[in-house]
């Protein structure tokens, strides 16, 4: 291409520019979203506005004190409609980034800060939250806690009528896959193990629903004298209803599935040791949080408030005559629970 030619192209393409309704709104007002816009756009995107600074010598969002002949004035209704498009434009894209913005900030800092509680237990604010697998990978989350000796917690769990679980043994485990296949019940069928402080359940519990082991509460517990009151240790454990048996949606292996509301089976074994009259107290700290789609060991999707219940057991398992101490939680989680509870129709 010989230079004439090359500047007749550069040429052609400023006069793109000199007429482009845009650019001349520029050129003209000096403000507003039309002028930032080319302004943005001339060196780094646009090749007419790179040919029309070339060729004038100005750039194109710069007023000219006389625009060059040829030149084709648009009607300021078609400049003002322009402008007017891209101010709406403009203000409608600053309202959803400020939304945006503001969920965030909600939903992932203030709200959480405002949920987060450890009031009645502040230890408890540096304990695990979550179970792991055998593969390391997230389980159920930690929901529930008892304070008291080893022998009081399996007397006062039994009374509330859930039996100890049997050790997985081949025995327990052909036991447990007849009940299933056969629908025969085993009330003593044992859990899979789960895994906090790096260590197994110390303790698990169960309650059969139906005639099968394939249906059940039950309950894991794990002891951790550093979380306890005084010279009386925490079980720190995890609550959940297995509802069916099949694979593993993470492993293919054959395990339990869980019901999702993992709250109710919590607030099933609290309900069940207050009956028996084994508490003296109760109150909520925060557990793993608000969690809508959580998802456990074995992809099985379940949703919770978030909160911790924990229970102290009477001293040598003496009969309680009046309802446990309800400890209240703080404003903003008790309106974030009724919330919570209202959406799930409860």
């Amino acid at each position: 291409m010989n230079q004439t030619t090359f500047a007749e192209k550069e040429r052609a393409m400023a006069k793109k520019c000199l007429e482009c309704p845009v650019c001349r709104r520029a050129r003209k007002k000096q403000r507003g979203v039309i002028f930032r816009f080319v302004k943005w756009i001339e060196g780094r995107f646009c090749p007419y506005c790179r040919a029309y600074e070339k060729v004038y010598g100005k750039k194109a969002h710069e007023p000219m004190e006389e625009e060059p002949e040829n030149s084709e004035e648009p009607k300021d209704s078609v400049d003002e409609h322009a402008e007017k498009s891209l101010e709406r434009k403009w203000r409608w894209m600053k309202c959803i980034v400020g939304i945006v913005v503001v969920y965030f900030l909600l939903s992932y800092m203030f709200l959480p800060m405002l949920w987060t509680h450890y009031e009645h237990h502040p230890v408890m604010e540096k304990a695990a939250k979550r179970t792991v697998t055998s593969d390391g990978i997230p389980g159920d989350p930690l929901n529930v806690g008892l304070i008291g000796t080893k022998e009081e917690l399996i007397r006062a769990i039994v009374l509330a009528g859930w039996s100890p679980a049997d050790p997985i043994t081949l025995g327990s485990s052909v036991d447990i896959v007849k009940g299933v296949l056969l629908h025969k019940p085993y009330a003593d069928a044992p859990v899979s193990n789960l895994y906090v402080f790096g260590r197994k359940q110390d303790l698990a519990f169960e309650q059969l629903v139906g005639g099968s082991p394939k249906e059940r509460h039950h309950v894991r517990f794990w002891l951790s004298p550093e979380l306890g009151q005084g010279d009386r240790p925490m079980w720190i454990g995890s609550a959940t209803f297995d509802k069916s048996v099949g694979f593993s949606h993470r492993t293919g292996q054959v395990t339990h599935h869980i019901a999702a509301d993992v709250d109710a089976e919590r607030d099933k074994l609290f309900d069940d040791l207050q009956r028996a009259k084994e508490l003296i107290r109760l109150y909520q700290v925060t557990g793993i949080g608000l969690t809508v789609n959580g998802r456990n060991g074995g992809g099985d999707w379940f949703y919770t408030d978030g909160e911790m219940t924990i229970g102290v057991i009477s001293e040598r398992n003496r009969l309680v005559t009046a309802q446990p101490t309800m400890e209240e939680n703080p404003k903003p989680v008790e309106w974030k629970n009724r919330v919570w509870h209202a959406l799930k129709g409860k």
